[in-house]
């Protein structure tokens, strides 16, 4: 809808914008009110130049959209009828965990072997690890190629499918080829439109693949977030789970401003599982229980965790962040408990 900054527009404004709509092969149908007339756009009124076209223009207060930017991840879309199946778990039948320390150390790699049994052992589904890594800091450790044969062998290990952010294109396949299930897509590359689109071509025809896209920290919108995932699965595989983890700036205390709270947002936009990374969230692991049974009472439908056996001898965030294996599997008890009650909640309550 086209809400001009007057009551209505004159017939010369009328001409301009009716000619603006009719370039993307929409048309223009005034609704005239007591006080005030305002325009429908009849058609696909999704294309973001003709909106911008129109919001420029001087006279226009804004658009109201009626139709979603986006149209495969849109809850409405016929992918709403498909389910995710990662492992031996389907999305949405049980709480899906993943877990795992932020960076793998190559000079250390039995703290990863170890990490992952405990992650194991715990109850978690699917083994994270860093393998590169973005820093802000030129001078920190950015990652080792030689990690990822430590992160496969730690999957083969334990039997656990295994997840890495990957940051530029070269990574892409070299995950692929690896055997990595799940290709992370950190908060920092969330509106890398060049990066997601190469993801998309990488596992168009790879449905044994799926992408957990992280939100950026400075996504205002929820239809930024889910119109990211849109780049991915425009090229033909949905496999796509949206993961919070906290936006800027940060919570005096946290060092993320916990959002956790978005899911059943997300929820009614989109079909998409969530999956929340509480671990960054509040970059404190003292904090992070609590955020994690939080998400599960908002309605997430898996946690993303960071652990360590030995946390002060991780790297990255690790010392702050991660669990310990014995907090580690008390959270996911006390999380999937929580998930079951509230699933069994949900099914009692009728929606008017």
């Amino acid at each position: 809808m086209i809400l001009p900054k007057s009551n209505r527009l004159t017939p010369e404004q009328l001409v301009e914008v009716t000619a603006i709509v009719t370039e993307f092969g929409c048309q223009i149908q005034p609704i005239v009110g007591a006080v005030r007339t305002i325009y429908a756009i009849v058609g696909d009124e999704r294309d973001e130049l003709m909106i911008n076209r129109i919001e420029g223009l001087s006279y226009i207060d804004r658009i109201d959209r009626i139709q979603s930017p986006f149209k495969l991840m849109d809850r409405r879309s016929d992918l709403a009828n498909g389910s995710l199946t990662v492992g031996a778990v389907t999305l949405g039948r049980e709480l899906f965990v993943i877990a795992g320390p932020c960076t793998i150390d190559p000079k250390n790699a039995n703290y990863f072997y170890e990490t992952a049994q405990a992650v194991n052992e715990a109850g978690a589904h699917m083994l994270r690890g860093g393998v590169w890594k973005p820093r802000t800091n030129p001078y920190t450790f950015q990652g080792d190629v030689k990690s990822l044969d430590i992160l496969m062998e730690g999957a083969r290990r334990t039997g656990l499918p295994a997840d890495t952010e990957v940051m530029e294109e070269a990574h892409i396949q070299l995950a692929l080829d690896a055997g990595v299930t799940s290709l992370q897509v950190g908060a920092r590359n969330a509106l890398n439109y060049s990066l997601l689109r190469a993801i998309g071509r990488a596992i168009a025809q790879r449905r044994d693949v799926v992408v957990l896209l992280k939100r950026s920290m400075h996504m205002g919108t929820l239809n930024e977030f889910i119109s990211a995932a849109e780049y991915i699965a425009a090229f033909g595989n949905p496999n796509v789970i949206l993961c919070p983890r906290g936006t800027a700036p940060g919570l005096d205390g946290y060092r993320n401003h916990p959002d956790e709270s978005i899911t059943p947002l997300l929820k009614e936009k989109t079909w998409a599982a969530v999956v929340v990374d509480p671990s960054h969230s509040v970059g404190k692991a003292i904090y992070v229980p609590a955020a994690a049974l939080a998400a599960v009472a908002y309605g997430a439908d898996g946690l993303c965790l960071e652990a360590h056996v030995s946390p002060s001898h991780g790297i990255g965030d690790d010392p702050k962040q991660a669990l310990t294996p014995d907090v580690l599997a008390s959270t996911i008890k006390r999380a999937k408990q929580l998930w079951t009650l509230r699933r069994d909640a949900s099914s009692d309550v009728t929606v008017n």
